[in-house]
């Protein structure tokens, strides 16, 4: 039996995460859900997850510092970043790649796109 890998989603937007959550739990994923960068970072105190999903709008610190944060710790620079971004934040994504983030996925997106970025993150079917 293949361990399941835990996803960790990061979004201030309850709906979001319920959406996002049933996707990938439906494809076999667990999922941790967390609404801002202190709730990530406790998660990530207790487990590391396979793949994080980062929202860049959030309250507080948003997406791109939390990346940053997370890039910089060595704890948890080898963990894959995904930013959700909203459309029109091309200045974000260069940034976040800048960063270090692995793909980015604009909102709004369809289940079959956030699989196809997690599989392509996280390279399932292919090495």
């Amino acid at each position: 039996m293949s361990a399941r890998k835990t996803i960790l989603v990061v979004d201030d937007n309850a709906d979001i995460l319920t959406v996002v959550s049933t996707i990938l739990e439906k494809k076999g994923y667990d999922v941790e859900c967390a609404s801002n960068g202190p709730e990530l970072f406790q998660l990530l105190e207790e487990n590391k997850p396979a793949l994080i999903l980062l929202d860049i709008m959030l309250p507080q610190v948003d997406g791109l510092e939390l990346l940053r944060q997370l890039k910089e710790d060595p704890k948890t620079s080898s963990i894959p970043v995904i930013l959700l971004t909203a459309k029109g934040q091309y200045r974000d994504v260069l940034l976040g790649y800048k960063l270090g983030t692995d793909y980015y996925i604009s909102k709004p997106f369809t289940g079959a796109q956030l699989i196809n970025g997690v599989n392509l993150v996280l390279g399932n079917g292919h090495h």
